[in-house]
């Protein structure tokens, strides 16, 4: 199956939480605060107004609270419009 979304819309899969922190502390499951960077796998057409600025394979930063969570195939994902997307990570 494949998540296809519609007009502005991009689905999101989120990238894992860090298990250690720079020092070397290993962080307990629960302690683990998931990260609100993702990468891109689907994006919209978009629509009269808004233009599709980001691409499948971004890494992204979106807003803590946006977003439909969605699980497909035992696969998570996150569907967000683009405007709930602050910046793209670039390496």
């Amino acid at each position: 199956m494949q998540l296809v979304p519609l007009g502005d819309r991009v689905v999101l899969k989120q990238l894992e939480a860090e298990e250690t922190t720079k020092s070397g502390i290993i962080l307990a499951a629960g302690a683990q605060e998931k990260p609100q960077e993702a990468e891109v796998v689907a994006v919209g057409p978009g629509t009269d107004d808004v233009k599709m600025e980001v691409s499948v394979g971004d890494k992204v930063i979106y807003s803590k609270y946006a977003g439909t969570n969605v699980k497909l195939d035992d696969e998570e994902y996150i569907v967000v419009k683009q405007s709930d997307i602050l910046a793209i990570v670039k390496e």
